[in-house]
């Protein structure tokens, strides 16, 4: 990548953007981070909302190349991604990487559309499909908020299996298919090194802490009842206990080495973040 090339984080003060920012830092790269709500004194941060397309082509110039996270919380983005894709394509960015889900397939209705739209109009592209974060056992995420505050985790997902991924190893090969001069042109699934169920999470959490955490599996529409109570829209909220359905029916118990091939290092282990953020519990 050329050096005077900058890269635009959207979402760039969030879980993966904030360490993707912080990668490409280290390489040497320009980076603009995009966020609704800039630090006025970090020349960084530019304002970006999805929802108001006044912010979208001033935050476009001079950039090359992208980092692409949907507007949060919205089960069918594509609406409000495609003319600022189209823009940015217009404006001169040449390489966009999409962070999209292991669970959602190119062209499925919602965050799949913009998988196929990114592979069919992008020159150069790579589309992201990481398994779930091991950051949602933290802070203010369902998962995370329920061990806080009773010691429980609560899912539709039944003794399904998933490779929890950390969100440090999901950058890390964002950054790859950002900075490296060849564009990758693939869909990357990016898993951690072993699928657990969330019984066997809660086990792992409840061994290195030493604070007791259960799992307890409800129905699909108890979940969407529970998460709706809790402020997520109806719609945002089906979206979500369908993809726990899809773990309970073994949809997401693959593994695979797209850490260690792009990075050169492990896939981080569950219990290894979990004893990094001991103190988060």
């Amino acid at each position: 990548m050329s050096s005077s090339g900058t890269v635009l984080v959207t979402g760039g003060t969030g879980t993966t953007g904030s360490r993707v920012a912080r990668g490409l830092r280290d390489e040497g790269v320009a980076v603009r981070i995009a966020t609704r709500k800039p630090n006025e004194a970090d020349p960084e941060h530019v304002r970006f909302d999805w929802a108001d397309p006044s912010t979208h082509a001033p935050v476009l110039e001079g950039v090359e190349r992208v980092y692409l996270v949907a507007p949060i919380g919205v089960a069918a983005p594509e609406p409000m991604v495609e003319p600022f894709l189209a823009m940015a394509l217009s404006a001169g960015v040449r390489r966009v990487v999409l962070l999209s889900s292991s669970a959602v397939d190119e062209g499925a209705p919602g965050p799949g559309a913009l998988h196929r739209m990114v592979r069919r109009t992008v020159p150069e592209w790579t589309v992201l499909r990481p398994s779930w974060f091991m950051q949602n056992f933290l802070g203010d995420h369902p998962v995370g908020a329920g061990i806080r505050t009773s010691g429980e985790i609560v899912t539709a997902t039944g003794q399904g299996r998933v490779a929890f991924v950390d969100p440090a190893d999901i950058a890390a090969v964002a950054v790859r298919a950002l900075a490296d001069t060849v564009s990758h042109d693939t869909a990357h699934v990016i898993t951690g090194p072993e699928p657990l169920s969330y019984a066997d999470a809660a086990a792992v959490v409840s061994r290195v802490t030493g604070r007791k955490v259960r799992h307890r599996s409800v129905g699909v529409a108890e979940l969407v009842s529970r998460l709706v109570s809790g402020g997520v829209p109806e719609e945002f909220a089906t979206l979500l206990a369908g993809l726990d359905a899809d773990i309970r029916d073994g949809g997401q118990e693959w593994v695979t080495t797209t850490v260690s091939d792009l990075t050169g290092r492990p896939a981080r282990s569950f219990a290894e973040f979990v004893r990094a953020h001991r103190d988060h519990f």
